[in-house]
């Protein structure tokens, strides 16, 4: 076979890579080419006539909630005259007890005897991180103490017990408030007992100091105490 002139030749030898330039183009910018990422997105919708996108997802109904976000201080949650009527003899700024996050947990102490007269009394404040996990741990709670019964008008939901024991001929009567206020728990225990006759406060005196108590302290979750 006779060889082609040159520029022939040369033209067969760069026929194949020519064809391969084309294609690239046009899978690059012809009319094969794909689109950059994110311009479907500019594109108007072809029809209306399909289902509509979804919109953006809406915030959980269920979603938590706290309405609180740390506990107060404690010693603050009862007026002075408060105080040393239920614990009479007892200084009115009380006592904070340590608490590994009091963020979360904070408690103070009232403790005075006074005479032969002796009164304890708790005020203690508990930050959940939902309603929902408040509601729980004042269900799990008051089921603990059975005896009581609720008290209308105070939080969310309160519920109140007196107990009273006996310990070497010494009665020592307590009661227990405990409240849900949104996402906070305030629970307050109030004791007494009478070292001269033996005896302890009544049912009556120990649950309404209780309930007085845990009144200003739920007041106090909302700077009103």
């Amino acid at each position: 076979m006779r060889d082609l002139p040159l520029p022939l030749a040369l033209t067969a030898r760069l026929l194949p890579v020519a064809l391969l330039a084309c294609g690239g183009w046009a899978m690059t910018s012809g009319p094969f080419a794909a689109e950059p990422a994110g311009q479907d997105s500019a594109r108007a919708p072809e029809s209306t006539s399909g289902p509509a996108s979804a919109s953006p997802s809406a915030p959980s109904a269920s979603a938590a909630t706290q309405t609180y976000a740390k506990a107060p201080d404690p010693c603050a949650g009862l007026a002075g005259k408060t105080v040393t009527s239920l614990v009479p003899g007892a200084k009115a700024a009380g006592k904070e007890i340590a608490s590994t996050d009091e963020s979360l947990r904070r408690t103070c102490s009232w403790n005075a005897l006074h005479g032969y007269d002796y009164r304890w009394l708790d005020v203690s404040y508990e930050i959940r991180k939902s309603d929902d996990e408040a509601r729980s741990a004042y269900e799990q709670r008051t089921g603990e103490k059975s005896g009581g019964g609720s008290v209308p008008g105070l939080g969310d939901a309160a519920y109140s017990v007196v107990d009273v024991a006996t310990e070497d001929g010494q009665q020592t009567r307590e009661g227990v408030v405990i409240v849900r206020a949104s996402n906070a728990l305030v629970v307050v225990t109030y004791n007494g007992s009478d070292f001269e006759s033996k005896k302890a406060p009544s049912a009556d005196v120990i649950n309404k100091g209780a309930i007085k108590a845990a009144k200003e302290a739920v007041a106090a979750l909302d700077g009103g105490g």
